[in-house]
């Protein structure tokens, strides 16, 4: 699927199914967790041990991850490109625990980008709120929800399209648009407001509390997590080993 920038002075509509996550900056490191934890024992000579055992290091960061003690893994901070459907966003945010800024409708022009699932997206739920899973759906199923969407995005589009036109403010015109166009946001977090979101949004096996996330949001979280495990490979491990739950 394209890239949203691509084609973005027409207004031709562009359908994907794909998530952007892209790492901005980062001051994510183990070392960072170390001497925030070390602090309580060594003072101000707490950083003068990062390096010296990796095995101790490895150590104190499970001991940390296992016995819940999350304040060292704040001392982080990474920062997200995100581009994904708005539907997204509004579950995203529910996590307070990150800083947020998105892009305006009410002060930009929003381009006809839109969400439609793949063909491997499970589209049927069995079973009942709290205790239900997804399967796949008919070939015919995809077909009818793909091109259902794809219609009513043309549609609105071209209503938001001629409200502009005719003068209607940006705010007021946006309010026609399905919350399946694609919009795009910076989020920072530290690892513990990470490791707490990946908690709830992925689903895996070996977790000490299981998750059920919506699919589109557990793909933005997949990506996040590979960074995560890139940039902190001993933190990462002691919450796989801690049954995926944030310190």
């Amino acid at each position: 699927m394209p890239h949203e920038n691509e084609n973005a002075n027409e207004m031709t509509p562009i359908f994907r199914s794909d998530m952007t996550v892209e790492l901005i900056k980062s001051s994510a490191s183990d070392a960072d967790v170390i001497w925030a934890a070390r602090v309580s024992t060594a003072g101000e000579n707490s950083m003068d041990e990062i390096g010296e055992d990796p095995a101790r290091s490895a150590g104190l960061i499970n001991y940390l991850a296992r016995e819940r003690h999350g304040s060292p893994f704040e001392h982080t901070s990474m920062t997200f490109f995100i581009s994904a459907p708005i539907f997204v966003f509004r579950e995203f945010m529910r996590h307070r625990i990150a800083s947020y800024n998105e892009e305006s409708g009410r002060y930009r022009e929003l381009r006809p980008v839109f969400y439609v699932p793949s063909v491997d997206r499970k589209l049927i739920q069995v079973g009942k709120t709290g205790a239900y899973t997804f399967v796949d759906g008919t070939p015919e199923q995809f077909e009818i929800t793909t091109a259902a969407m794809k219609e009513s995005y043309v549609y609105v589009y071209e209503r938001y399209q001629r409200m502009l036109e005719a003068g209607i403010a940006r705010e007021v015109a946006r309010a026609v648009l399905p919350v399946a166009t694609y919009s795009s946001m910076y989020v920072t977090m530290n690892a513990r407001a990470l490791m707490n979101f990946l908690s709830l949004r992925t689903s895996r096996e070996g977790s000490h509390f299981p998750s059920y996330p919506q699919r589109e949001i557990e793909m933005v979280a997949e990506k996040m997590e590979a960074f995560f495990a890139e940039l902190m490979p001993l933190t990462y491990g002691a919450f796989q080993k801690s049954g995926r739950i944030a310190p």
